[in-house]
């Protein structure tokens, strides 16, 4: 059983974890490199303790205590109660879901690992912005993906509010780093992928004209918001492809572009 511990000091040790949650760039060094990233609200972090998660603590304002008591009676990690005013001092902002959970990190598997048993993946090559992040990856869960890769420089998928904006599907989705850029791509193929590379270009198929749904194993590959993928990423894929546009739009939010291509990948595979 977890200790539940009151905290008054915003500048209490033991809540290390959660200090400075909205300097991004901070965030990004000390997670990975601390081994913790944090989960936000009820659903996230009983959907991370699932996955296997372990939790090294929880920060909770006094009304969640009866909403987590299982979670708290499960766990032998300690549970800081804290009124709602000293958790925007440590975190830097208003922590409106009242509950946060500082977890452990697993080791990633590498991306042989993961194209041995996958059929349909996702390649993000400089997908930097969290909230996209997070966006692609609930598509993914919800439509069928077997797993994600991403480029060196993509963003981390375990940040708060990629987690968040997830809705934890982040923890459903089984996901490496391909170590070089666009090389690493010659491993995915070997694997017996077909590389399409979604692009708005008119010289790409439509989604229906390339009919992915009936390949054996198929990578979309997704670029950035904005930039989309690189002239290096276009000239690696077997194949371009697209989302037909009408009135005049040039295209698609990354995610909202996902979710449709990921329709189109998955269609007609046996569901499990």
């Amino acid at each position: 059983m977890a200790d539940l511990i009151t905290v008054e000091d915003p500048d209490d040790p033991r809540l290390h974890d959660y200090t400075g949650l909205t300097d991004v760039e901070l965030r990004r060094k000390r997670e990975p490199a601390e081994g913790l990233f944090i989960a936000e609200g009820e659903k996230v972090i009983r959907r991370a303790k699932d996955a296997g998660y372990e939790m090294r603590s929880m920060l909770l304002s006094a009304k969640w205590v009866d909403v987590m008591r299982d979670v708290i009676d499960e766990l032998p990690a300690p549970v800081y109660a804290v009124s709602p005013e000293l958790a925007e001092q440590v975190t830097g902002y208003h922590v409106h879901r009242g509950a946060l959970a500082s977890m452990q990190r697993k080791p990633l598997p590498t991306a042989a690992e993961l194209l041995q048993t996958a059929r349909r993946v996702v390649v993000m090559e400089s997908v930097n912005d969290h909230t996209n992040i997070g966006a692609i990856f609930r598509s993914a869960a919800a439509l069928g993906m077997d797993a994600v890769l991403l480029s060196p420089d993509c963003a981390d998928p375990l940040y708060r509010r990629s987690v968040k904006v997830s809705m934890g599907a982040v923890f459903s989705v089984p996901y490496a780093r391909l170590d070089t850029w666009p090389k690493g791509l010659d491993s995915v193929r070997e694997a017996g992928f077909t590389l399409l590379a979604l692009t708005p270009d008119a010289k790409a198929k439509t989604l229906d004209e390339a009919a992915p749904h009936r390949m054996d194993r198929v990578a979309l590959m997704l670029g950035a918001e904005g930039e989309g993928l690189t002239t290096q990423a276009l000239v690696a894929a077997d194949e371009w492809v697209r989302i037909p546009m009408a009135h005049g739009v040039d295209s698609l939010n990354v995610g909202a572009a996902a979710a449709v291509a990921f329709y189109a990948v998955a269609t007609g595979r046996p569901q499990t």
